[in-house]
């Protein structure tokens, strides 16, 4: 397991070229659970990039990816936004750097990856998100729960031909099939969607191991009882490891406390109250 970045109860990120700034809260927990020697489990909590990486392929080989993606996503930490392409070569680069890692094996290692980062899409600040595998993404607005990501899995393509429902997938023996992955050989392809980003707005990022053990109904009910995100975070976890525990269990919870504007603040960043302060002095 490994964990990049701590908890915030307040941090802003500036974002000059479209004259806003964007204040952030967030926590993150994570745990071996009842079953797993060992968590293989890894996340990045480096603004602007928050993600979660679910490790496979044996017993060091996943400790293996999901440590090579969370430690280069956090490279694309800053106090400023980021990009889809700059993900994309950040995953690219994991998969090179997994090779090389310790505990592969000749059939590979691979991890799921899925998070969200602050991005300017059509000169407006957004979150992008961003998955690869059944790790997840929920976004809680004005009391709505919606899973942003779709699980690329076995069992979400039986859903999505129609021959299961959702409450058959959820105990479905092929739950933990996936068709996705960063790793085992292949070029690392994420699905991306664009969340509009608003004060109030709570992002949920979370491993399967938080997903098997609590429907969205109970995930929606520790969202929206806990108010700071070291609560919820703690809650969801706390209630994934009664509920049962048979997996490593990580999650993140991230709230948009504000989005303001930035006065005197032209495309290039520069202060141009003081630029004319001066040139009047």
């Amino acid at each position: 397991m490994t964990q990049i970045g701590q908890g915030s109860p307040s941090h802003t990120i500036a974002l000059p070229a479209v004259k806003k700034s964007v204040t952030l809260a967030w926590s993150a927990l994570t745990d071996v659970g009842h079953r797993r020697e060992v968590n293989e489990d890894s996340l990045v909590t480096q603004s602007p990039v928050f993600a979660v990486a679910d490790g496979m392929g044996g017993h060091s080989a996943g400790d293996v990816a999901s440590k090579a993606v969370v430690t280069r996503l956090a490279e694309l930490g800053s106090d400023s936004d980021t990009t889809a392409e700059a993900i994309n070569r950040a995953l690219a680069h994991a998969v090179d750097d997994m090779k090389a890692g310790e505990g592969v094996t000749d059939l590979g290692t691979g991890t799921t990856v899925t998070g969200v980062a602050v991005a300017i899409v059509s000169d407006v600040p957004q979150f992008i998100a961003y998955n690869i595998g059944d790790s997840r993404v929920y976004q809680l607005s004005s009391g709505v729960l919606e899973q942003v990501t779709v699980d690329h899995s076995v069992v979400q393509e039986l859903v999505d031909a129609g021959r299961i429902t959702r409450e058959e997938a959820d105990v479905h023996p092929h739950g933990n099939v996936i068709t996705r992955a960063v790793g085992f050989h292949e070029p690392p392809v994420p699905d991306y969607r664009v969340l509009p980003l608003t004060a109030g707005l709570r992002i949920l990022v979370c491993s399967d191991g938080l997903t098997k053990e609590l429907t969205a109904y109970g995930i929606r009910h520790f969202l929206l009882s806990n108010p700071k995100a070291e609560d919820a975070v703690a809650a969801l976890v706390n209630a994934a490891l009664e509920n049962g525990g048979r997996d490593n269990v990580t999650a993140i919870v991230l709230d948009v406390l504000s989005v303001d504007d930035i006065d005197g603040i032209d495309v290039d960043g520069v202060d141009v109250d003081a630029a004319d302060a001066a040139a009047g002095a």
